[in-house]
């Protein structure tokens, strides 16, 4: 099953954070995880705020090393984007939404907000 992976899940991921849960660390050895380019656009704009310790181009080596699907941005993306409710006001969380909701695929964060726009959850903590 293809799933989107939200910024949070994929630093936990990277990391082997202790936070990212079971189910969801299965998620990157038995399901097909997929990344969208607004990871790391979130990944470079927090790391040159002083927000995050992180190299956006080894962040992007691993991910091709790794193996991930790449999900570009599509206009069927910012079709969703424009009809979305202001539940979330984030950004890099509402274009991740209306990509999940344009793609029907599953997003996996730890952000109990998103649930409120009806698309499929995975919680990345489980």
């Amino acid at each position: 099953m293809r799933i989107l992976v939200d910024t949070q899940a994929l630093l936990w991921w990277l990391m082997d954070s202790d936070r990212l849960g079971a189910k969801a660390r299965r998620i990157f050895t038995s399901d097909e995880p997929v990344v969208s380019p607004v990871v790391l656009w979130e990944i470079a704009i927090k790391a040159s705020l002083g927000k995050l310790s992180a190299d956006v181009s080894e962040v992007s080596r691993v991910i091709a090393e790794q193996g991930l699907e790449r999900l570009g941005i599509s206009d069927r993306h910012m079709i969703s984007l424009q009809s979305l409710p202001f539940h979330h006001r984030d950004p890099f969380d509402r274009m991740l939404i209306a990509q999940s909701e344009a793609e029907a695929m599953p997003l996996l964060t730890s952000d109990a907000k998103i649930a409120r726009y009806g698309i499929a959850i995975l919680d990345s903590t489980q």
